[in-house]
């Protein structure tokens, strides 16, 4: 699992004025829950960058004050307008506590309904999944090699050691269906083949 460094000071003041303040000097206010107790800090805009915007799960190790402690992101919220990052949620992690996490689904191979003219139609681009820290996985590898024409790839067709899925197992992942032009051309084959036997 990727892991970023990332440097915080507890905030004395947590208010609408004081967060404003925070954020014209390029920092965002932050809580960090899970522990024995909820710590209010600011962290740097520019450190959350490789944070926020990635589809990976990232650790974040985070050093608040010389405090070193594990987390991840469990939250965060952005204003409407601009798109910035108004606020982070840190759940901070142990070893022996499980944590429930959204991991990227990552498609490999090729799909053999595909090269026949099929149309891919991803559904889920990540899973819940309910795990130890040190046994999340950093992304779920569907294989595709077997996505025939009207075939799809479930989340209970996912195994994963150590770990569980949250979602619902009928759930689609991926499938190919039929794309307009295949249905064309085997209509046209069709309409020939009709018309040869006359």
């Amino acid at each position: 699992m990727k892991s970023i460094a990332i440097s915080g000071s507890v905030r004395q003041n947590v208010g609408k004025r004081d967060a404003k303040e925070l954020r014209y000097e390029g920092k965002i206010p932050a809580v960090l829950y899970g522990g024995k107790e909820q710590t209010h800090l600011a962290v740097s805009a520019a450190d959350l960058k490789s944070v926020l915007y990635t589809a990976d799960v990232v650790f974040v190790e985070l050093d608040i004050d010389g405090k070193k402690t594990r987390a991840i992101v469990q939250d965060a919220q952005f204003h409407p307008l601009t798109d910035l990052v108004t606020h982070v949620d840190f759940l901070e992690l142990f070893d022996d506590k499980q944590v429930s996490v959204n991991i990227p689904i990552k498609l490999t191979g090729d799909s053999p309904g595909v090269k026949m003219g099929g149309k891919l139609v991803q559904k889920l681009r990540n899973l819940r999944v309910k795990a130890l820290p040190n046994d999340l996985p950093q992304e779920i590898k569907v294989p595709m090699d077997s996505l025939e024409v009207g075939k799809s790839f479930r989340v209970g067709q996912v195994s994963l050691e150590n770990a569980k899925i949250l979602n619902n197992a009928d759930d689609t992942i991926v499938s190919v269906v039929m794309s307009r032009a295949l249905r064309q051309a085997e209509q046209e084959a069709a309409k020939a083949a009709k018309g040869s036997k006359k």
